[in-house]
């Protein structure tokens, strides 16, 4: 399937290494997308996202998943249960839907998300290697809705390019008379680069190496896909064409979350997590409870309010 001709506009990546990898695409020129950065695990950020004065997305917006490879029955109710969790009245304390209520900060107000369409492609159209247009193209099979964002989610054998230089990305792309379409891209990296994209489940590939914590699913690699998934969705709700919230230049902002990398507790220094809670029975380390009780692990957020990165715990 062709990919949407669209007009100029970047991509943001979230990255793990110093360098950040502006790829263009054919027929989309990404839009910006934040990817977790390992090495601003020991760097302090100025905490200050300027505004912009872009659009950002606001009220009820659609999160259409495409599916890309192998993912077993469990690994899809981790991901549907967090997405679903992210505006479900919370029973516990603390939980996801709390976490996401700091998008409401910025302006214009809350963004509700709800799952839409969801298309599977277990066989791998494309192949198991893909590149950043064949991911837009992959992204424009669920349509181009005004108030959405179409996720492509890898398996763990689907390499990408620029995969484990960056852990995730979000983008936007014209369809003409249309407008703008949000995407965004999380691939789960358990056997290609867990110490890079899967941190703190994993002992990172370099800095300091402290155990690494139970994930909270028991499976490190979509457990560590949360994480980003999460980056990648407070980024572009809040940055979703280049000119929203962000510090930095364009071409390499810090948004929402990535601001805010390597934080998941108080205390949290390089290395270190920071003070999370941990399941008695299981040992799991979390910091926000879901849906019928499902716990994960969410990055801190920059708060415009406090202008800080805010932990659930």
């Amino acid at each position: 399937m062709a990919a949407t001709a669209v007009s100029p506009s970047r991509h943001l990546t979230i990255l793990s290494s110093p360098l950040l990898l502006l790829l263009l695409l054919s027929t989309l020129q990404p839009s910006l997308a934040t990817t977790r950065k390992l090495t601003a695990l020991v760097q302090e950020q100025p905490l200050l996202l300027k505004y912009h004065n872009g659009p950002l997305l606001k009220g009820n917006t659609t999160v259409n998943l495409i599916w890309y490879g192998a993912f077993s029955a469990s690994q899809h109710a981790v991901v549907l249960d967090f997405l679903r969790s992210l505006t479900h009245s919370p029973s516990s304390s603390p939980s996801v839907a709390s976490w996401w209520l700091t998008t409401a900060r910025y302006r214009g107000g809350p963004c509700n998300l709800l799952v839409g369409r969801q298309l599977v492609d277990d066989k791998c159209s494309l192949g198991k290697r893909l590149s950043n247009a064949q991911l837009a193209a992959l992204a424009s099979r669920a349509g181009h809705g005004k108030n959405a964002i179409n996720v492509v989610l890898t398996s763990a054998d689907v390499a990408v390019d620029g995969f484990c230089s960056r852990c995730g990305t979000h983008g936007s792309g014209s369809t003409g008379s249309a407008g703008k379409f949000a995407y965004a891209w999380v691939g789960n990296a358990v056997s290609q680069c867990p110490g890079q994209c899967a941190w703190p489940f994993h002992q990172p590939i370099y800095g300091p190496q402290g155990p690494p914590l139970v994930a909270p699913n028991g499976d490190v690699g979509v457990d560590g896909m949360i994480i980003n998934l999460a980056t990648v969705l407070a980024g572009t709700v809040t940055n979703p064409f280049n000119n929203g919230y962000f510090q930095g230049p364009p071409e390499a902002p810090l948004e929402a979350v990535s601001a805010c990398t390597g934080i998941f507790g108080k205390g949290a220094y390089p290395g270190y997590p920071g003070a999370v809670l941990v399941e008695k029975a299981s040992g799991a380390s979390y910091n926000a409870i879901g849906v019928a009780g499902r716990k994960y692990l969410l990055p801190a957020m920059w708060d415009p309010t406090t202008s800080t990165c805010k932990t659930l715990v």
